[in-house]
């Protein structure tokens, strides 16, 4: 977690992360301005979007002061995506690929309209699942 030292801009790094099931990443805010969370994408977690895989258990880190760290073991393959509760109208966003997701599957379905929807600037953040796979580790530019 990092931020300008006026506040104007905070942001994971890295946005995006290639990672073998049963690893845990761990978050540290670097940001010695702002308190950070790092939380998935979860209608049981703020009444947000599924953005993990529908068996994966969701996580909140509450708020970490500058210097605390937030730890999670991701076991089930997938595409994890994650926010900061404060910053996430700022594109503080982050995207967490474990192992080889499984094939995405199409409906129909219009978006649940009772669920907080994401702002664009963090839709739009979202490294690709590709290039985050080729690549293992993408940088926030």
């Amino acid at each position: 977690m990092h931020g300008k030292d006026d506040g104007a801009h905070v942001w994971f790094d890295p946005v995006g992360i290639h990672i073998k099931p049963g690893q845990t990443i761990r978050w540290t805010n670097r940001d010695a301005g702002n308190s950070h969370t790092v939380t998935a994408y979860h209608p049981k977690i703020f009444e947000r979007p599924l953005r993990i895989p529908a068996n994966a258990k969701p996580w909140d880190s509450d708020y970490l002061l500058p210097g605390q760290s937030f730890s999670v073991t991701l076991t089930v393959a997938g595409v994890y995506d994650y926010y900061c509760v404060p910053h996430e109208h700022a594109g503080m966003i982050g995207r967490i690929v474990v192992g080889i997701p499984p094939a995405p599957v199409e409906t129909a379905a219009a978006p649940d309209q009772t669920l907080t929807q994401l702002p664009d600037i963090a839709l739009n953040g979202f490294p690709p699942v590709d290039e985050i796979i080729a690549k293992g580790i993408v940088h926030r530019m």
